[in-house]
Parts: structure tokens; C-alpha cells; sequence
């Protein structure tokens, strides 16, 4: 099937922006990657807020529990303790518990190693199944744990890019994922999320975006239309 032309188009952009984040912010780096399930852990706990937090609630929870089975098996009250520091603690240790009960039944063990061997839709597939694990937290896991390409979208991202055109403005978070991961090219996944992220964080605010020092203003849809010029 032919490659329509906006489709093409929009490739295009996704590649300049590409390089003028890279031009702006280098090859960004990941922490050091975490097996698949402290990953999936770690990315629960940093659903509505911020890296330092979710880093200080997983250490907490790693050192009062020696074991994901301990964490599992713990009472809730133990768990929602110490995973504090992350925010809406009530909501995430229940969240986490029934996660880890489930892998536990079904894989009969709480190791998610077995994913490195699928493709990376059905490793998608697979982590999706659990409730509170959406497309980001999946895509986090395949992207940066098992180094399959995936496209997480964060709130970041998914205001960038709409913003930027990328996307449509009425495209969902969830619809975001395919979308972006089509526009960009699967070994450029973890530098570009990254680098969206900077730029959303730093530049392109929620309420007050600083468009005039933006990188971007020659691509960015949102530039062209508030002339700012």
C-alpha cells in the first residue's frame, strides 16, 4: 500500500524535530535499566508524579521487603507506607499487590523474564492485561527493559506533540502511542520520548509554554498560530 503524502509529510517532521531535539539536548540516557518487573513496579509508582519520588518510594519498598513475594503477601497498610513518597499511596499499593498476585498465578512465579522472548505487540499485549498497567506503563516496560521498540506517551508528550502537529489535537493519549510510533523510527524511540519529555518539562509548559526560546518554533503548529513572531 502506497505511503500517503501527509502521512509522508509528517515523517518528515517527526525526523527534523528529531534532530533538533538531538541538536538541542544530545543523546539523552536512560537510568539503568531495571528487570521487566521492577520496571513494571517502578512505572506504577510513577503514574501523577515525579521521577525523584517514584526512585524514593521504589527504594523504600525494596528495602522494608527482601522479595516481590514479600510485597505481595505484605498487608496493605505495610505497602501503602512505604510507597508514600510516590502519592496517591492508597491507590497504587492495592494496585501493585493485585498485579503481582496475578503474574503469580499465571506464570506460577513472580519473574517476567519469559517477555524478553516475544515480540514486542505481544509483550504489550501481555502486560496490558493487568488493571492499572494502561499503554504507557506497558510501552516504559518493552522500551527500556526488554529494548523492544515501543513508544510511550507520557502527558509530556502527548501535549508536545499535538501541539507540535505530530498528532491531531483530538488524539487521545492511548491513541498516541501508534500514532508517534509510526511517525518515528523504532531505534530513535528512547532518545526522542526522552527528549520530548525535556522540552515539555523545561520549554513547552502545560500553562505557560515559552515558545519565544523554543528549539522547535519553525515546526511547532501551536508557534505558527499564536504568533508569537
Amino acid at each position: 500500500m502506497q505511503e500517503q503524502p501527509v502521512e509522508r509529510t509528517k515523517k518528515v517532521l517527526a525526523q527534523r524535530i528529531r534532530q533538533k531535539l538531538y541538536e538541542r539536548y544530545g543523546e539523552p540516557r536512560w537510568r539503568q535499566p531495571l528487570p521487566p518487573l521492577d520496571e513494571l513496579i517502578s512505572t506504577i509508582l510513577s503514574q501523577n508524579t515525579n521521577d525523584g519520588n517514584r526512585d524514593r518510594a521504589f527504594e523504600a519498598l525494596r528495602q522494608r521487603f527482601p522479595t516481590w513475594e514479600a510485597v505481595r503477601d505484605a498487608p496493605l497498610e505495610a505497602v501503602i507506607e512505604a510507597i508514600r513518597p510516590a502519592g496517591l499511596a492508597p491507590q497504587k499499593a492495592p494496585r501493585i499487590q493485585a498485579v503481582l498476585r496475578a503474574i503469580t498465578e499465571q506464570c506460577g512465579e513472580l519473574n517476567l523474564d519469559f517477555l524478553k522472548s516475544l515480540e514486542a505487540s505481544e509483550a504489550l499485549r501481555w502486560l496490558r492485561q493487568f488493571k492499572g498497567v494502561g499503554p504507557k506503563t506497558a510501552a516504559i516496560v518493552v522500551l527500556f527493559s526488554l529494548n523492544k521498540p515501543a513508544f510511550p506517551v507520557d502527558t509530556h508528550i502527548h501535549r508536545v506533540t499535538r501541539r507540535l502537529g505530530l498528532i491531531p489535537t483530538s488524539t487521545s493519549a492511548e491513541q498516541a502511542h501508534d500514532q508517534l510510533a509510526e511517525l518515528f523510527e523504532p531505534s530513535d524511540y528512547a532518545a526522542v520520548h526522552l527528549n520530548i519529555i525535556q522540552l515539555g518539562r523545561e520549554i513547552c509548559q502545560s500553562r505557560k509554554p515559552k515558545c519565544p526560546i523554543c528549539p522547535l518554533q519553525e515546526e511547532c503548529a501551536y508557534y505558527r498560530r499564536e504568533d508569537f513572531q
